[in-house]
This record gives structure tokens, sequence and C-alpha cells, in this order.
């Protein structure tokens, strides 16, 4: 395996998941702080453990993020707007935001912009920033491109393939079409399906930025193992999600 990549490049791929309903608040904090000793990218937490989870990441270069209309995105506009603006005042600096999937598969691509702008707009405003999820294994190819455009229209900082907690995760051909038709300002990140470095590496060279995991730490074992750096003594627990 090429080992042209530092180790920063690789743990700050990584949004540490710790979205799995049934996590307790014990294994909410033992990931937390499996996230800070890997030096994750951030720490994607359910919402009512955001606040925490912001004051343990502070002082940290990992990052508090939350969901926003998940999983199934079905949530109004203006619940949407006022979870963003909740989690934003809990300390969060990255918003994982799901799509309208009905509207989007009714072809109501008017409803679709505005319930995306109206998450992004809030969270910039805060000089935050926003990931849209898709959720493709509901989607067609049509329906993916489209939204890359809007994403790129509305300056949207990710397009993200899934939630993780849908029918299918990422896939290689959904995220080289979501990087060909995002422009360049808009970031791809992969979640649902990528559990081992190898994966992980794969999805990089295709230009994915970031990736969900659950598995945070074996992925992290096998590159500090890859780069000749010693393992870390931190325990993994709770159930696996992404």
């Amino acid at each position: 395996m090429s080992t042209d990549y530092k180790y920063s490049d690789i743990c700050k791929m990584i949004d540490h998941s710790l979205l799995n309903p049934t996590m307790t608040q014990s294994d909410l904090e033992s990931g937390i702080a499996l996230a800070l000793a890997y030096d994750a990218a951030s720490v994607c937490i359910m919402p009512y453990y955001l606040a925490r989870c912001s004051e343990l990441l502070a002082g940290s270069t990992v990052m508090p993020s939350t969901t926003i209309g998940f999983p199934h995105g079905g949530h109004t506009s203006s619940i949407k707007v006022a979870e963003a603006k909740r989690a934003i005042s809990d300390g969060c600096r990255e918003l994982d935001m799901v799509v309208n999937i009905s509207k989007v598969l009714s072809g109501d691509w008017k409803y679709v912009r505005q319930d995306i702008h109206g998450v992004i707009e809030v969270a910039h405003q805060a000089g935050q920033k926003v990931k849209v999820i898709f959720e493709n294994c509901y989607l067609k190819d049509d329906h993916k491109k489209r939204l890359c455009e809007i994403c790129g229209e509305l300056n949207a900082d990710w397009v993200k393939t899934s939630t993780g907690y849908g029918t299918g995760g990422a896939t290689i051909d959904d995220l080289k079409l979501m990087r060909q038709y995002s422009p360049d300002h808009v970031q791809v990140k992969a979640a649902g399906g990528v559990r081992d470095l190898e994966t992980l590496l794969k999805v990089r060279a295709i230009g994915v930025s970031r990736v969900g995991a659950s598995r945070t730490k074996e992925m992290l074992d096998e590159c500090r193992t890859s780069l000749g750096m010693p393992l870390l003594d931190v325990a993994a627990t709770g159930p696996a999600g992404y």
C-alpha cells in the first residue's frame, strides 16, 4: 500500500460518527475522547449532546458537528432552520443537513433549493459550514446531478452521499459523479461504507475530503501502522453506525 500521505492528511479526513440512537452517554463521552486522542476532523454527535461535546473539544483541533433534519430530511424548513440556530448556539462548527428526499423525488426543485438555502444562510452568517446529505441510495443519477448543481449555486461547503442509516452508503460511482458535477469550491464527503484504510485512500484519490465513520480507531490504527507510528491506547466503545 502506498504511503504518500502523512497521518494528519488521513485523520483530518474523518468525521467521527456518534449518531447511533442506542449509544449511551458513556458511549458518547468515550467516543469524544477517542476522536480527541486520534485528532479526527470532527465529532458528529446527536444534537442533544452537542453542547457537552463542544465543551470537551474546546481548545482542540477537533470540531463539534451535528445533524439537521436527520435522518429522513422530512422536517419542515422552519424546523431545520431552528435546529441550525440551536446547533450553532451549542457550539457547532459544521452542520450535516439532510435534503427533503420526498421533494427531491417529486421534482420540486424550488422547495429543495429553499430548504437547503435556509440552513446554509444561517450557518454562513455565523461563520460555520454545511454538508448537504443527498441519501443517494434512494435517488437516480439525474437527482444527484441536480442536487450538486443547486449546492454549488448556494455555496454549500460539502455535498455528502448518505446518512449512514439508509439502505446503502457511499459508492465509488456516486463519489465520482458528485465530484464531477460539483464546482471546485464544493467538497465531497463519503458516508456509509468507508470502514478501512484501503477504502479511505480510494475515495481520497477521487477527491473526497471527508468521510463519516464509526470505525475511526481501526482506520487510524491501520494508518499509524503503515507509517511506522506507535498505536494509541484508546478503547473504541459503543455500537457501530457508519
